[in-house]
């Protein structure tokens, strides 16, 4: 099972779930804040973290921008609140997926699995490794390289650049990417389709605000090049 790191500063919030994870056989570290969570990722070695949006001190932002400096472990963000805002703020700074409090045990636990298993799938019956461009894909290893230097991937932007360049050229709306990156229903988040579009160019553009290999149709979706 997932070992996971869960900071929360909530004590009713943080039993609750640490508790509940651990009854679906989970192995939980669960810190107060976000000093003590930082602190823990050496030695615990999650392999996903439950990171609260407010927390004291050095709040979740910048405790989700600090893992993301050092690694790719995949994070989900949990928020009290569906404030549009905070939300954005979080996607941005590198959260796959985000959670709004309270939630059940066993929506918390889909949402791990869902975002693990976006570094686990290659896409199926695709060429091992492939070139687009300056671009070159590893299913296999899951790896991407530009110009032969690798590319630090987080887990959603990677599983995004694998479905779209699986099928170039092909349109896919933010619905269709929500149920097969994200694997969320009818009434999932369109903004985490867009923060992580916004964080991949960022990353495999030459000139992000002119992107090459995902483009933008208005009023339809993405697709994938490159031009």
């Amino acid at each position: 099972m997932p070992r996971v790191l869960l900071i929360e500063d909530d004590p009713s919030v943080r039993e609750g779930v640490e508790l509940g994870l651990r009854r679906r056989g989970h192995e939980v570290a669960a810190t107060a804040t976000g000093e003590e969570g930082l602190a823990a990722l050496p030695e615990f070695r999650p392999d996903l973290v439950l990171l609260d949006l407010m927390l004291p001190g050095v709040n979740g932002v910048e405790v989700c921008r600090r893992i993301r400096e050092a690694g790719q472990l995949p994070i989900i963000m949990l928020t009290a609140r569906g404030d549009d805002f905070d939300i954005v703020i979080g996607l941005e700074a590198g959260a796959d997926d985000y959670i709004v409090k309270p939630a059940r045990t066993e929506v918390i636990e889909a949402r791990i699995r869902a975002v693990l298993r976006r570094i686990e799938e290659p896409g199926a019956g695709q060429p091992a490794v492939e070139r687009h461009g300056d671009l070159a894909l590893d299913r296999s290893g899951l790896t991407v390289t530009k110009c032969g230097r690798e590319l630090a991937l987080a887990p959603s932007e990677l599983k995004l650049l694998l479905y779209l360049s699986a099928a170039p050229e092909q349109v896919f709306s933010r619905q269709q990417l929500l149920e097969q990156v994200w694997e969320h229903g009818y009434h999932g988040d369109a903004r985490l389709v867009d923060a992580c579009v916004r964080r991949l160019r960022n990353k495999i553009e030459d000139v992000p605000g002119t992107p090459r290999y995902i483009q933008t149709l208005r009023g339809f979706g993405y697709r994938f090049g490159p031009l």
